[in-house]
């Protein structure tokens, strides 16, 4: 059995929205999807294998009774049969614990799959990715979608399974220590009292007290963990922020600038470092001190009986071993802590994604400037796109600017023009359902292939194919057909590239990137254009050429400009003016 781990291999629901953001809800999903047939399986199989390592443990508590006392007696024609015991049980605990391991990992791996596959879905297929960067709700939601369900997934399973194994093992060496232990007889005041499996109680109240103990001193380590992931991911991407804005820091000579800000990210996380390693010493003190103790301790407890000739030294060998395991099943709690602390900051961290998956919606809602409603874009049966009583906000509900109703027709041009910081560039995105915080509705003809093009379009890391018909697959378009709006767009130096990979968004200038854009437009052939500031990188001829290629090309296409230049005028035959609100009052 092989986990399929094919893109898409298996069918994706969408995660409710209206779902209680418990530790349970997260959990619960993949193990009542299409995917629980396998998933059963595959645990309950290393389940099984967990119970036949458990009753190996207990065959080897046997084995250490017999073992012990052969050696005590000097028996030599006992010795080697016990140690050819010894072996062939080892190598089936060998086979059975790796087997274990490997399930356990790839049951592991297919929830991660299966996780990951529906958050990326939740996040990039609804544009939740979009909302949260812009009302900034969650810090690195990559490292929450890599990191933080690999994470949860392994722990869970790893956590569940141990659990059930020491309770399977509990109950297993319970009776072994509680039958071979005896009662405890001493006199407390003159009156007999017996203690029936007194080591049974001894172990769960030493366990107990560590539990404590161990609880106390390291419950802090939850919210610095949580803390942890969050320093190191900001630190993260303000490297790679560097990385990926190299020629634009350098230009501006930020080097220094970029050092201070890179170290006061790491600052946070030597601060938390320290605070980290502080409480870790004091749990690793409180841990180690339990640790040694328990070596002894039954010794110690069980050593008046063995003195008092109650049982040999085999026995008490076995009732050691067996007080260790129990002791160490009671301390489950204590031995997993600090995997419990990494996986409660983890469930936190998810918690509070899988919150915000669906929260920017709710922000929209009640946000001031949303109080009618907020900008609603409506797909209807018309091949107009008009906008009626359209008033754009900023999302703490400040009046952005008021838009005069407008009908854009097939075939038309327009030109939106107005000072920096009016709307105009905001306007786009209520056209394309981006902005929701206002009021007034946005028509648009149902049907209609509608594309924005912004003044830096996105350049994917790739094949110069792909990087051209993004978002469309490569394979959409023919070579031949790429080869000939590279030609149209000015770009014949790069027609016999198409397969070659590269970073292009620093391969290619800022005014290449344009025309790039703009042969993207003529594979995709829309049906409404929308172009903010697309050609402000070109100079005045390769700007006037781009335009002519787009109004020959695509006569029937409605086009729409954001622009500054007054040369861009010249093709378009409509203007709408865009001034902020507080200036149209004062108009």
């Amino acid at each position: 059995m092989t986990p399929d781990i094919s893109p898409g291999s298996t069918p994706q629901k969408p995660l409710d929205p209206d779902d209680r953001i418990s530790t349970w809800s997260l959990i619960k999903p993949y193990w009542v999807s299409e995917e629980r047939g396998t998933a059963w399986s595959l645990f309950i199989a290393t389940i099984l294998i967990n119970l036949a390592l458990v009753w190996i443990n207990v065959r080897l508590n046997s084995w250490n009774r017999d073992f012990y006392n052969a050696l005590q007696a000097k028996n030599v024609e006992e010795f080697p049969r016990l140690m050819l015991f010894f072996t062939g049980i080892a190598f089936a605990f060998i086979i059975l614990a790796v087997a274990g391991r490997y399930l356990r990992q790839m049951l592991g791996f297919r929830w991660r799959q299966w996780l990951t596959t529906r958050y990326l879905n939740e996040w990039l297929g609804k544009g939740a990715f979009y909302r949260i960067e812009r009302d900034r709700l969650a810090d690195n939601p990559d490292q929450r979608i890599s990191d933080d369900l690999q994470s949860f997934a392994n722990t869970t399973l790893a956590l569940t399974l141990d659990l059930m194994s020491t309770l399977v093992t509990l109950v297993s060496f319970i009776t072994i220590l509680w039958t071979l232990a005896g009662a405890l007889t001493f006199s407390l005041g003159g009156t007999p009292v017996t203690i029936p499996g007194y080591m049974v109680w001894t172990a769960a109240l030493y366990a107990l007290v560590g539990s404590f103990v161990i609880q106390r001193v390291g419950r802090k380590l939850v919210p610095i963990s949580y803390q942890m992931q969050k320093v190191e991911a900001d630190f993260r991407f303000g490297l790679i922020r560097v990385r990926e804005n190299a020629e634009q820091i350098a230009l501006y000579d930020g080097m220094k600038t970029e050092n201070t800000h890179a170290h006061t990210l790491f600052g946070r996380i030597r601060d938390n470092w320290w605070q980290f390693m502080k409480y870790t010493a004091r749990y690793n003190i409180a841990l180690n001190f339990y640790s040694q103790v328990a070596i002894v301790f039954p010794l110690f407890v069980a050593s008046p009986r063995y003195f008092a000739g109650a049982f040999s030294f085999g026995t008490l060998m076995q009732i050691s071993s067996a007080f260790g395991t129990v002791s160490d099943s009671f301390s489950w709690f204590i031995n997993s802590y600090s995997t419990l602390v990494e996986w409660r900051a983890t469930v936190n961290r998810l918690r509070e994604f899988r919150r915000v998956m669906s929260a920017p919606r709710l922000k929209e809602s009640m946000s001031p400037g949303t109080e009618h409603g907020g900008v609603n874009l409506r797909f209807v049966d018309s091949p107009k796109l008009t906008t009626q009583s359209l008033q754009l906000a900023l999302p703490n509900g400040t009046p952005l600017s008021a838009i005069r109703d407008v009908s854009i027709e097939p075939g038309s041009r327009w030109l939106i023009r107005g000072a920096s910081g009016s709307g105009k560039s905001t306007l786009m995105r209520a056209m394309a359902g981006l902005w929701p915080f206002g009021s007034g509705s946005i028509d648009a003809p149902v049907g209609a292939k509608m594309m924005f093009v912004p003044q830096q379009s996105y350049m994917p890391i790739g094949t110069l194919k792909a990087a051209l018909t993004y978002p469309a697959a490569a394979e959409a378009f023919s070579d031949e057909l790429c080869r000939d709006v590279l030609r149209a767009a000015r770009l014949e130096g790069y027609v016999d590239q198409l397969d070659e990979s590269a970073h292009w968004a620093r391969v290619l200038s800022p005014g290449e990137q344009q025309r790039l854009a703009a042969a993207r437009v003529l594979l995709a052939k829309p049906d409404f254009l929308f172009l903010d500031e697309a050609t402000s990188a070109l100079d005045p001829v390769n700007e006037e050429h781009l335009y002519r290629l787009l109004l020959d090309r695509l006569p029937n296409a409605a086009i729409v400009s954001v622009a500054h230049r007054e040369s861009v005028a010249a093709f378009h035959g409509e203007t709408l003016e865009v001034d902020r609100a507080d200036e149209a009052l004062e108009a």
